[in-house]
């Protein structure tokens, strides 16, 4: 089978890439992937002999017409950070909207047997008690997850309207190796390991649920290979915690003081907490490996040892 990952080069899509490439060895993958500032050849670097890699554009039809024909597209591809999305919402409706539409465009003529949309929790919105079910009102807060959302619905209209065999996936925060340094995880391991603040928003009291990224990857993998076209699914981990909570565990597992936290302005539609219902996928057959005391632990210790992959980007 040949699969074209888009955004391959980023966090969770380099992780799938080493996914794909341990469990389905005869499979060819071919990676597109623009490589802006969180895309990097580093995060590859150990598989690029095994991959077919493309430096493009996914809202350049010409760039995503060099992956030639496809028997499948998982979209990883896309602009993910909150803060970026408020001062440049523009960049998130061009990439994460119109990118898809040419993906989806070139799926339709190349008919493409399976096209995975990687989405996020952030869709729906925050809410202070329960869990979301895939048939939930959407309703974003920031010009991020309003992007994802443009792109949720335009994959299911091409459903629709041509038949297209389409799924998508919605998952919790992700954490684990190679993740950027913006998001809250990798910010706090690289400021506590260098005795730098830890800025906090608020009184840290907003709550997340923290998915090990390689557990995504599966569940990724199996709605592709077993999910229903046209359906919705959500994947989380149950691992509720407050982000005051996350800080204190990093604080611990580095042996550094709390006296380090520096609760900082909150940002504009911070959005209180995400939680997701996950009994769709689970009837698929699948379930959260890793606890987040666990992965916590294997992400502080590989940012520990991997100073080359974040030493020239992290100042």
């Amino acid at each position: 089978m040949k699969i074209l990952v888009t955004g391959g080069a980023g966090f969770i899509g380099s992780c799938f890439v080493r996914y794909l490439l341990e469990r389905y060895p005869k499979d060819e993958i071919v990676v597109l992937d623009k490589l802006t500032y969180a895309g990097r050849l580093e995060n590859l670097q150990d598989v690029m002999d095994k991959i077919t890699f493309i430096k493009g554009d996914i809202c350049e039809r010409g760039d995503v017409e060099k992956a030639g024909r496809c028997d499948a597209i998982i979209n990883f591809a896309a602009e993910t950070h909150v803060d970026r999305s408020i001062i440049d919402a523009g960049t998130f409706v061009r990439t994460d909207v119109f990118g898809t539409y040419t993906l989806l465009e070139f799926a339709r003529r190349h008919s493409v047997d399976r096209y995975v949309q990687i989405s996020t929790d952030e869709v729906y919105g925050s809410t202070k008690r329960g869990s979301f079910k895939e048939d939930d009102l959407l309703e974003p807060s920031s010009p991020y997850s309003a992007s994802k959302a443009g792109a949720d619905l335009l994959v299911m209209a091409y459903c629709r309207t041509y038949g297209m065999p389409v799924l998508i996936t919605r998952s919790s925060n992700n954490y684990g190796p190679y993740q950027f340094p913006e998001k809250l995880i990798p910010v706090l391991i690289l400021n506590a390991m260098v005795d730098r603040s830890l800025p906090i928003y608020g009184k840290g009291k907003n709550v997340r649920d923290w998915l090990y990224v390689m557990d995504n990857c599966e569940a990724i993998d199996l709605v592709f290979r077993k999910g229903k076209e046209g359906e919705i699914y959500n994947i989380a981990s149950g691992e509720e915690r407050t982000n005051i909570e996350v800080t204190r565990l990093i604080l611990r597992e580095l042996n550094k003081p709390e006296s380090l936290i520096k609760h900082v302005e909150d940002r504009p539609g911070h959005d209180f907490r995400y939680s997701l219902n996950c009994d769709k996928i689970k009837r698929l057959g699948w379930s959260t490996k890793t606890k987040f005391e666990e992965g916590l632990r294997k992400t502080v210790n590989w940012y520990k040892e991997n100073e080359w992959w974040w030493s020239s980007i992290w100042h």
